[in-house]
């Protein structure tokens, strides 16, 4: 059966997923997509309000607001929003839960590449590779006579200088602990976590993402206890703190000037999470002052900021411009699964990954 143009339902597309993906919609003579036309920006909030009427479906990144201006523009018809992320604060989800709209994300996929890049974001820090490799940039190499300690920091790989290292998570979920895994062979030897779960923290034995690390047979096995902890003595007691919260009112500053003066003057703060986690204006200070040592970045609260942000000034502050999930790998995924999960919502199928909305009301 022919589908004429007045049958086709309309899904639109926020961004160009790459000649993969877009096959899989392109295949579909049963929809019609509405893509922004430009890569070098983000969509246009304008384009998405002209044109999300009357849509069936919309496939949108991190940057763009599904509020509830922009599903009420769309109509009662719309039966998905399908987030390229694994976050969703920029999603209203009371009006997605009332109007019975179904939400597709892309949890999972990105984990690996999120925690590699919160342990490189760690030695960086730690190690001043912003503050050194700008001496080389600068040509100013040659000025800098060698010293016993010039760009020196502290070591997270120190089992024979120091007899403890502990790890800190504001946040202890499947990045959490693939962050971890990657951190045991270095010589932690204590995780410390804080969430949102009121369970017990978890056997070591029990969790299959560290148990490779934790056999007693096995040499890099160093690792000696997970543990709940309250705020406050995360704060104190981590030598290295990822930061792998959601964002949101409840997490909003978490880490502000009375944390971060709680912390050792050698920790480390890693943010891989969200921007609003930390106060920039706290950890700038904490930084200029001396509470703690250094702090890696892959998210700022208003990203994308310029030169002029208060933290691209300190030299023990390493920030990167968002690429957590940045591998050709991890984006090849997220770009079939963001399109798989509209298609399945559209289709009234089961989605690869969609986000449970009960109670969201």
């Amino acid at each position: 059966m022919t589908v004429t143009p007045q049958q086709k339902r309309k899904l639109v597309v926020c961004r160009d997923l790459g000649p993969d993906a877009m096959s899989l919609l392109h295949e579909r003579h049963d929809i019609e997509v509405i893509l922004w036309p430009y890569t070098d920006r983000a969509c246009d909030r304008q384009w998405l309000m002209d044109n999300i009427v009357g849509a069936s479906g919309v496939i949108i990144m991190f940057t763009e607001k599904a509020d509830r201006e922009v599903l009420d523009k769309a109509g009662p018809q719309l039966q998905v929003v399908s987030t390229y992320s694994v976050g969703y604060d920029h999603i209203d989800l009371k009006t997605l839960s009332r109007g019975n709209i179904r939400l597709g994300y892309t949890p999972d996929v990105l984990t690996d590449s999120v925690a590699d890049l919160s342990v490189t974001l760690a030695l960086m820090s730690s190690r001043n590779a912003i503050e050194a490799a700008s001496v080389v940039q600068a040509g100013d190499w040659p000025n800098k006579p060698w010293a016993p300690f010039l760009f020196c920091g502290p070591q997270i790989s120190a089992p024979h200088f120091t007899p403890t290292r502990t790890v800190g998570f504001l946040g202890f979920g499947r990045i959490a602990r693939a962050t971890l895994a990657r951190l045991v062979p270095f010589g932690i030897t204590h995780c410390i976590y804080t969430g949102r779960s009121t369970t017990s923290p978890p056997q070591i034995d029990d969790d299959p993402s560290l148990k490779p690390y934790l056999q007693s047979s096995n040499p890099l096995s160093s690792l000696k206890s997970i543990t709940r902890v309250p705020l406050t003595t995360l704060a104190a007691e981590s030598d290295v703190l990822f930061l792998l919260a959601p964002g949101g009112p409840e997490t909003y500053h978490i880490v502000d000037e009375a944390f971060l003066r709680r912390m050792k003057k050698t920790a480390v703060v890693v943010n891989t999470g969200r921007g609003t986690l930390i106060d920039s204006d706290a950890l700038a200070r904490a930084l200029e002052e001396g509470w703690i040592w250094g702090a890696g970045l892959d998210v700022v609260e208003g990203e994308p900021v310029g030169a002029d942000h208060v933290l691209i000034k300190e030299p023990r502050c390493v920030v990167l411009p968002h690429i957590g999930s940045s591998t050709t790998e991890t984006r090849k995924v997220m770009s079939a699964m963001v399109v798989k999960n509209a298609l399945a919502a559209l289709d009234g199928q089961q989605m690869p990954a969609e986000l449970d909305l009960t109670g969201r009301v």
